[in-house]
């Protein structure tokens, strides 16, 4: 297929199958910011949405926007379980003095609910949030922290900006860093995220993952990166994302204005620190599955490769499918041997339905 080719696949099959109608009612983000997600009509798999905060381990707030502190967040993610917000009926932000932490001998499950009304900012001075089986200072709970069920963290209803990985001893994840157990993103909208500008594996603007159990996708469902174009998360690899080994499931989900900044690739050319490749998602492992459900990846950009999506599996096992969805506007870069804005082998199996693919 020529680059700038427009991909109209109108499988009826396909388009029976997604545009169920979606049975999950999302809260609305009460500013002036983008909304989470797109109005894709991807199903939404059992498992991959809202969780149930009916019953809170622990309430964060009592009622008013200075009661919600940086350190009853810190405190409340460290012991885990259903986390809720009452911080008064405006929307507020917590400016994040430390980043919290996911102890793995805390709750099983971890819910940070923000009801459409909580943003959790670091100001740009630091990552908003941090979970890793394999960290020995959260505590080792299995003798096998590169593969464990748990502890599993949920986001949901919930923004997070201004987080910042670049001064990290791991610079990747500019709001969240995941690895092991499971992560789950629903209804959350990620903005002006950043992790460090320069290398070939520093990745994930706005999000960093690996090691997830069993190799179970990683959900991100009606949810917004970037959105605007002050608003774009900024990585060396992956604005808005990026991985290792890792299957992502994205699902009626906008990934805009991203930027992967990085020079030289990877490995890096001759000369250069490396980097700029996959300006929405910077996909890179083994066997791996890349799903995009009703999703847009639109306006992000690379120096490298894949301006939308940079995917490759080293083993030559891994897929990509695209339903629903739009590609379209993302710029610079090279390598597209299938299909323009996608940097993956030529081998590598692409299944495209419904779905446009354009410059």
């Amino acid at each position: 297929m020529k680059r700038g080719t427009t991909i109209w696949l109108l499988a009826s099959a396909a388009l029976s199958t997604y545009a169920a109608a979606n049975a999950t009612s999302f809260i609305s983000f009460p500013d002036n910011l983008p909304e989470a997600g797109t109005n894709g009509t991807a199903t939404i798999p059992t498992g991959a949405g809202l969780e149930d905060t009916s019953n809170p381990t622990h309430v964060i707030g009592n009622g008013t926007s200075s009661s919600c502190t940086s350190a009853a967040v810190v405190a409340a993610v460290k012991t885990g379980g259903i986390i809720t917000f009452e911080c008064g009926p405006a929307p507020v932000t917590i400016q994040m003095a430390q980043t919290a932490q996911v102890f793995n001998n805390g709750a099983s499950k971890t819910v940070i609910d923000g009801g459409g009304l909580v943003t959790l900012s670091g100001m740009k001075l630091r990552r908003i949030l941090y979970m890793n089986t394999c960290d020995q200072s959260l505590v080792w709970t299995t003798s096998h922290c590169q593969n464990q069920e748990y502890p599993q963290l949920t986001v949901q209803n919930i923004t997070f900006t201004g987080g910042n990985a670049s001064t990290a001893s791991t610079p990747y994840g500019g709001a969240i860093y995941a690895r092991g157990g499971r992560l789950k993103v629903v209804n959350s909208r990620f903005f002006s995220n950043d992790c460090a500008s320069t290398g070939p594996d520093t990745a994930g603007g706005g999000i960093y993952a690996l090691s997830q159990y069993d190799s179970l996708p990683l959900y991100v469902v009606h949810s917004t990166f970037g959105g605007e174009s002050t608003l774009g998360n900024i990585c060396s690899n992956g604005g808005a994302v990026g991985s290792i080994g890792v299957s992502w499931t994205f699902i009626n989900s906008l990934l805009s204005y991203n930027h992967a900044v990085g020079h030289g690739g990877n490995p890096a050319s001759s000369g250069t620190p490396g980097g700029g490749s996959g300006g929405a998602i910077y996909n890179d492992g083994d066997t791996m599955v890349l799903s995009v459900n009703g999703s847009q990846l639109l306006d992000n950009e690379v120096n490298a490769f894949g301006s939308g999506i940079f995917f490759v599996s080293d083993n030559l096992t891994g897929s990509i499918t695209i339903t629903g969805s739009t590609i379209k506007g993302n710029t610079g870069g090279s390598w597209y041997p299938k299909y323009p804005q996608i940097s993956a082998p030529a081998s590598t199996p692409i299944t495209v339905k419904s779905s446009t693919i354009s410059n």
